[in-house]
């Protein structure tokens, strides 16, 4: 218990360190706690489809619904006007981390772990791009200023450690399901397809 208590107020003191209009304690902390609480209600339901036919033999693929809900979409714009996250993404201007694809990865990512979606916060946010970026990219130093924006540049070595503890949790809570198909991507931009966010196309890289 004691060791929990300390971890618990380390994952504070990281969100506290966020330069400009960090995030309040009380929320932060009922966020992170309802993270490594949150048990999934129920099993996701799969999807069975035809493949291709064989004379009269059926051939079929089994495929998991999305997961993202609404509320993880609402969750998601919402964030999206967090000062902070603002100028991550200004920063990223050859969308290395967060390309529309990387940031659809997000939406999904939310749906898995399956919080109440005004519960997420910018933790989960850089949590979940991580994620993705790891999932997708190979370019650790592009990943670092994830720390940097979130944990402030004076103080990111100190506090990454506790990130990462975070971001296997994450993961955890997601069921180890790192994966999202690029038809899954499409979709979710599909849902509002005029938002800025979505014009966040990567050109070749420089």
């Amino acid at each position: 218990m004691r060791g929990r208590k300390r971890r618990k107020l380390m994952d504070v003191k990281a969100a506290a360190q966020v330069s400009s209009v960090p995030a309040s304690n009380s929320t932060t902390s009922e966020a992170i706690s309802e993270l490594r609480s949150w048990k999934k209600r129920g099993q996701k339901r799969n999807i069975w489809t035809v493949n291709h036919v064989e004379g009269t033999k059926l051939r079929m693929n089994k495929r998991r619904r999305p997961s993202y809900r609404p509320e993880d979409q609402e969750a998601f714009y919402r964030l999206l006007e967090d000062p902070v996250i603002q100028s991550f993404l200004e920063a990223d201007i050859f969308l290395k981390v967060s390309d529309k694809y990387l940031l659809s990865m997000v939406v999904e990512y939310f749906g898995r772990v399956g919080l109440p979606g005004h519960l997420y916060n910018r933790i989960h946010f850089f949590l979940a791009l991580y994620i993705a970026s790891d999932m997708e990219e190979d370019n650790p130093t592009s990943k670092r200023s994830i720390f940097q924006f979130l944990l402030g540049r004076e103080h990111w070595p100190d506090l990454y450690k506790e990130f990462l503890k975070l971001k296997v949790e994450f993961f955890h809570a997601m069921g180890h399901r790192a994966w999202v198909t690029p038809e899954l991507c499409e979709e979710i931009q599909a849902q509002n397809p005029h938002h800025w966010v979505w014009s966040r196309e990567r050109q070749c890289a420089p």
